[in-house]
């Protein structure tokens, strides 16, 4: 039998699985199946998931609450700091599934927030028992980070000029090591 607390927490993942957008493209079945794999954390008002430069270990949902990402880049002039608040039912750290990246980021919870965080190890048991999931879910991810790239490229060509641009992304193509 439900208890009220059981039907709440249902709820909320019922929300996750039906308005993340980066889940859009799966089946409902699919949704479930990956959000079984979850694990549901508290944190506080304050208190930080993350940090930049952190390694990527994982990928959260926003169950309930607000969390800020924060971006610091320190110059040899002053220290720059860009900020974007992410309310529920939005997702955040997914580069790091299927990619070995440091966090971009700093993860803060402007509020008290539930998340269900999804991490490496739970990709790999989603692969095992659901590969066709596994693929869609990547692709997913692959596609949100080729739309950020797209965006990127149309900024960075409007402020430092094509070529600039262009240069730095062939260059970090082929001359990665």
């Amino acid at each position: 039998m439900f208890t009220k607390s059981d039907f709440k927490k249902l709820k909320s993942q019922g929300s996750i699985v039906f308005n993340s957008k980066l889940l859009s493209n799966m089946s409902p079945l699919e949704r479930y199946e990956l959000l079984q794999l979850c694990h549901r954390r508290k944190y506080k008002e304050g208190e930080f998931i993350y940090y930049q430069n952190d390694p990527g270990t994982g990928m959260y949902f926003i169950e309930e609450g607000s969390v800020k990402l924060a971006v610091t880049a320190n110059t040899e002039i002053e220290e720059k700091k860009f900020e974007i608040d992410i309310h529920a039912p939005s997702e955040f750290g997914t580069m790091s599934i299927g990619y070995e990246i440091q966090r971009l980021s700093s993860a803060q919870c402007l509020t008290d927030c539930t998340l269900l965080g999804f991490f490496k190890p739970d990709f790999e048991t989603l692969k095992k028992r659901h590969p066709e999931t596994a693929v869609k879910f990547l692709e997913s991810v692959s596609t949100q980070v080729m739309k950020q790239l797209e965006q990127t490229m149309k900024k960075l060509t409007e402020s430092i000029g094509v070529d600039t641009a262009f240069s730095i992304l062939l260059e970090s193509q082929y001359d990665s090591d």
